[in-house]
């Protein structure tokens, strides 16, 4: 058995999580390039082969699998730089795509501006062609149109084409054929994107939308994963790349490359993914997964050990994405987190520092005072031995940074800016954690935390005091938490396909039938990846609404699907509806809205996630003390070496506990035990 790697490509930092063969679990880190991922990802390889004392060829040969989390397809969409994208669609649904089922993000501001255009409207190319509901034919696809249609595509600079028919994934027969005429007229276009294939259930808006979508991002997602498969390949790495997806599983390129649009946020996925298996080694199973990084914040909730999954209304980046997705909401608040003053106004993000100049105490030429500059300033970060002893920090920087941007203009000292930049963050941090937890109905009184990232354990006592929460839970690999998380998740394929009609209308042979072809596509897909079919699991659903609703509910199918199935799963319906959105309507007959495939292919977990050192005794790790500011002045707080504690090591706050990249604060009142698994748990007063 070999060397098992897991890699996550955030806003600041590159991170490395490595299982050795002996079982050993080792974290690294790298600053991100985004002039270009890969290069960041090898140069992190090769800080990894060092510390096994071998060289990157070294690595690489003895590398059983890589397992990658990317932020390509979240940063074209930020930074809106994906291909020039076309669209050809059903003549008279041009527009669909500008009409956005009339939705807003800012309902109260007429003013406010719609997204930028993926195709434009001269790009977007109406096809005479038409099918109805039940796939039959009522108007042929117009071969020459679609053939004009290319050649105009090609002359405005297109590189990637959409192609989104009426009914298509009922019948994809015309679909298929203008895929055939695109590389006829159009042979070195980058990238086809048919929405029977990306999203083959209705309606039309939300298809045309995650179908551009998916042609915007692919190209650029294709060129990353084949520069890096390259330079893996050239550094003697023979084995898988899998790569993870926003469902909460990983799959291989080739599968991707179809669905890129299913990547997007898949480096906080694989965090929540960890989160759920670290928390349930500790017996946790409900829970809020919080990863504070250097870029971003990202929140979950967890409820008996799975993460919410939303199959309808997920908004990323402004467009409507109709794939199965973890439900994990992102705000610009991290340690590169930059803070200003506005017109007499203290702001903290969503602007960051990045990795490079990043911020002031990193001195690398930063002069915006940002989270990590107030953290170094409050005390919470060592000066000395920051980021595993490679860099040194400069306080100083980071208080002439305050000064200048802060402190100066709004009439405070220092201390008081860094504490006023403290206080805006977890306040933005806790109303994401509101927002995600208001829209389930879950109140944080009532679950633990769990914070990683490498601003995690720094902020975790901050945010749960805000929410009111008593529990936090920091594992000791918080620092490359998602890097873990993708390493550790599982195979997963979930598939939907449409199939609208009431309850007691349900053809049971047609059902069986969607099911049975979801399955064999799982089949097919997952033994592509060298899943042995003893390792697969699956799960089947319907998916049901009441009548006029427009969000769906997966419904469990436990056994046989015959008429009395079809009863026991209206009354499961109900009592979903009752437990996750307050009310029911017992006497309403349930619409039908398609058939979900989940099908899971198991992956080895470590045993344990973090090595522990010998002192079960906290005092034989202490190594001294720090002034530390919890915003009523400054107190001495007891500084530990984090791995040097060992299970069952017991510590009173104040307190500071350093990892190699982190560190845990204790506030005053609170205590932290380390558990057998290498997870810190704070108790807050």
């Amino acid at each position: 058995m070999g060397y098992r790697v897991g890699i996550d490509v955030g806003g600041t930092f590159t991170d490395l999580i490595a299982v050795t063969p002996a079982g050993e679990v080792v974290l690294d880190k790298t600053p991100t390039t985004p002039e270009d991922q890969s290069i960041g990802v090898m140069r992190g390889l090769e800080q990894l082969a060092g510390r096994f004392g071998l060289d990157l060829t070294a690595l690489c040969r003895d590398l059983e699998v890589v397992v990658h989390g990317t932020t390509v397809a979240d940063n074209t969409m930020i930074e809106m730089n994906g291909a020039p994208t076309g669209l050809l669609v059903t003549k008279g649904h041009r527009d669909e795509i500008e009409m956005r089922r009339v939705h807003k993000e800012q309902i109260w501001d007429p003013t406010y501006p719609p997204p930028p255009p993926i195709a434009r409207r001269r790009a977007r190319i109406p096809i005479p062609e038409r099918l109805n509901f039940e796939g039959r034919v009522l108007v042929p696809l117009d071969e020459e149109a679609v053939r004009a249609g290319v050649r105009r595509l090609r002359a405005l600079g297109v590189r990637s084409i959409a192609v989104m028919f009426l009914f298509s994934f009922v019948n994809p027969a015309h679909e298929r054929r203008a895929a055939e005429l695109i590389r006829e007229e159009f042979p070195d276009v980058d990238h086809v994107s048919l929405s029977h294939e990306v999203m083959p259930r209705g309606p039309e808006f939300e298809r045309t939308s995650t179908t551009l979508v998916n042609a915007y991002v692919a190209p650029r997602i294709a060129g990353y994963v084949e520069a890096l498969q390259r330079k893996l390949r050239e550094a003697g790495y023979a084995g898988p790349l899998l790569i993870m997806q926003s469902t909460g599983g990983v799959m291989h390129p080739e599968y991707v490359s179809r669905r890129a649009v299913s990547l997007l946020a898949s480096g906080p996925t694989g965090g929540v993914m960890g989160a759920a298996l670290v928390a349930g080694r500790s017996g946790v199973t409900d829970f809020v997964a919080m990863d504070m990084g250097g870029t971003s914040f990202d929140t979950c909730l967890v409820r008996r050990g799975r993460p919410e999954i939303t199959t309808d209304w997920n908004w990323r980046y402004r467009y409507y994405i109709g794939l199965p997705m973890v439900d994990v909401q992102s705000i610009g608040a991290g340690g590169g987190s930059i803070a200003r003053v506005r017109q007499g106004t203290l702001l903290v993000g969503p602007d960051s520092a990045g990795a490079r100049p990043g911020p002031a105490c990193y001195g690398r030429g930063g002069t915006l005072p940002t989270v990590t500059d107030a953290d170094a300033i409050l005390g919470y970060l060592p000066s000395d031995g920051f980021a595993g002893g490679r860099m040194t920090l400069d306080l100083d920087a980071a208080r002439r940074a305050l000064a200048a941007e802060i402190a100066d203009p709004l009439g405070l000292d220092v201390v008081e800016a860094a504490w006023g930049i403290e206080r805006i963050v977890n306040a933005s941090m806790a109303d994401a954690t509101r927002r995600v937890l208001a829209s389930h109905g879950a109140d944080p009184r009532d679950l633990a935390l769990i914070a990683y990232g490498g601003n995690g354990g720094v902020h975790a006592w901050a945010i749960a005091a805000e929410l009111g929460a008593r529990r936090v839970l920091v594992p000791r690999t918080a620092p490359a938490f998602s890097a873990l998380g993708v390493l550790v998740a599982d195979h997963l394929l979930d598939l939907i396909r449409s199939y609208v009609v009431p309850l007691s209308h349900v053809e049971l042979d047609e059902v069986n039938a969607r099911l049975s072809d979801l399955e064999e596509e799982a089949t097919k897909e997952l033994r592509s990846s060298g899943v042995p079919e003893d390792d697969v699991e699956r799960e089947r659903f319907l998916q049901m609404c009441y009548p006029g609703q427009n969000f769906d509910m997966s419904v469990r199918i436990a056994g046989p699907l015959d008429a009395g199935g079809l009863l026991d799963l209206a009354g499961s319906f109900h009592a979903l509806h009752e437990a996750d959105r307050g009310f029911s309507f017992p006497n309403q007959e349930p619409i039908v809205r398609g058939v979900r495939l989940v099908a899971r292919g198991r992956v080895p977990t470590p045993d344990h996630f973090a090595e522990l050192g010998d002192a079960r005794d906290a005092a034989a790790a202490r190594v001294g003390t720090r002034e530390v500011a919890f915003g009523d002045g400054f107190v001495l707080a007891d500084v530990f070496d984090g791995p040097r504690l060992a299970a069952g090591a017991h510590l009173e706050g104040p307190a500071l506990v350093q990892e190699p990249f982190t560190v845990v604060v204790v506030p005053p009142g609170a205590t932290l035990h380390l558990e057998p698994t290498g997870t810190y748990r704070l108790e807050l007063p």
